[in-house]
């Protein structure tokens, strides 16, 4: 009977897909590589905040693939960017919406 306890356990735990939370990104860190005046580094943390805010709203509806897809493309070279995110996600949706068109 005991045998049994580590599976009911582990099949009660609820699964949390990966790319089902919005990676955390240093916008600071981002910002000052991009940025040489202080007008480019205000204009970088605005954008990416901005990227950020719409992509915390609207995460749920890409799929896991095009998450995880985009969260590599975005996160390249070191450095990642919720403007390059947020690019990369809407360009993997038109995609997909046109495909979906042409069936």
């Amino acid at each position: 009977m005991l045998i049994h306890l580590p599976i009911i356990i582990l099949t009660s735990l609820y699964a949390t897909p990966i790319g089902d939370a919005l990676p955390k990104y240093d916008i600071a860190r981002e910002c000052r590589f991009e940025s040489g005046s202080t007008d480019e580094l205000n204009k970088c943390a605005t954008d990416e905040t901005q990227a950020r805010d719409q992509l915390q709203t609207g995460w749920s509806q890409f799929t896991p693939s095009e998450k995880i897809q985009c969260s590599k493309e975005a996160s390249a070279g070191g450095i990642s960017s919720f403007v390059e995110l947020q690019t990369c996600l809407e360009m993997e949706r038109e995609v997909a919406e046109q495909r979906a068109g042409k069936t």
